[in-house]
């Protein structure tokens, strides 16, 4: 099924037009934010010379804070607003660079990906398990890795019932007629947002010091309604437990390099793995 029919159907979150809103509020400290969790992560003290792809570049952010690294950069996304999106940050900061390619493609889709080549940086944060493949998607993203290449994902974490109820949620947000889906997200902001409040407001004595700071506690630059409004939304979904995604990419030549959970509650595990030269 196509993309334009899986949104009709309410299978398919539009992740794109959420990245649009996010660029509204991209700025310099943001895109350092990032820059700074890519490395760190990484565990690199630069990218120069480095060759990246952005498997599902989403609003293009980590694709820009590669390129302003030092990586010659590879970005494509399923969704045409989030290419869209891409797009304009090149635009914005590094025009008519030959360095930074931009353009539709899809991580499931072989063919495409046979053209490619291996690049010494594989990244794709948050958007494996959005591809109704997921196990499918986390293999191909193994195949793009150069030898001594370094893959470095986020998958949603796997809590059983819990996120069998997530699921049902957004499937009921993307049903919605757009101008009733507040009456989803609204309840759900609050759930995932209240205990957070009221800590900041008896102990840092700030009401919504985490919200207004979130760039900064997640150390990616990323936006808190923004994030949200993609948690609530994000279909197509499927989880995982870390020791399944560690045990996959064992299989495949893979060496675990870095290690971020979230303690198996609500979020993405972080991995970073490095391929063994055959």
């Amino acid at each position: 099924m196509n993309f334009t029919k899986q949104i009709d159907k309410g299978d398919r979150f539009e992740f794109g037009k959420n990245w649009e809103q996010f660029l509204l509020i991209l700025n310099e400290e943001r895109i350092k934010l990032a820059e700074d969790s890519l490395l760190r992560m990484l565990e690199f003290d630069s990218l120069e010379g480095k060759t990246f792809l952005d498997i599902g570049s989403g609003s293009g952010l980590f694709s820009l804070a590669a390129k302003r690294l030092g990586a010659k950069v590879h970005s494509f996304d399923f969704d045409p607003q989030s290419l869209a999106c891409t797009a304009e940050l090149k635009r914005r900061y590094f025009p008519n660079d030959s360095n930074w390619q931009v353009e539709s493609g899809d991580i499931l889709n072989t063919e495409y990906l046979k053209n490619l080549g291996k690049f010494d940086v594989v990244y794709s944060w948050g958007v494996l398990h959005h591809t109704d493949d997921m196990w499918n998607a986390l293999n191909n993203a193994s195949e793009m890795v150069g030898d001594e290449g370094s893959l470095f994902i986020s998958i949603y974490n796997d809590q059983g019932m819990q996120s069998k109820r997530w699921l049902r949620i957004k499937k009921l947000y993307n049903a919605l007629p757009k101008g009733l889906r507040w009456l989803v997200w609204l309840p759900m902001l609050i759930k995932l947002w209240w205990r957070n409040s009221i800590r900041d407001l008896l102990v840092e004595r700030k009401f919504f010091s985490t919200w207004r700071n979130y760039a900064y506690v997640e150390a990616r630059g990323m936006s808190a309604f923004r994030d949200v409004i993609d948690w609530v939304g994000g279909l197509p979904f499927e989880v995982a437990k870390p020791e399944e995604i560690f045990d996959f990419y064992y299989k495949r030549n893979f060496q675990l390099i870095k290690i971020k959970t979230c303690g198996g509650g609500l979020g993405c595990n972080e991995f970073v793995f490095k391929k063994s030269a055959k």
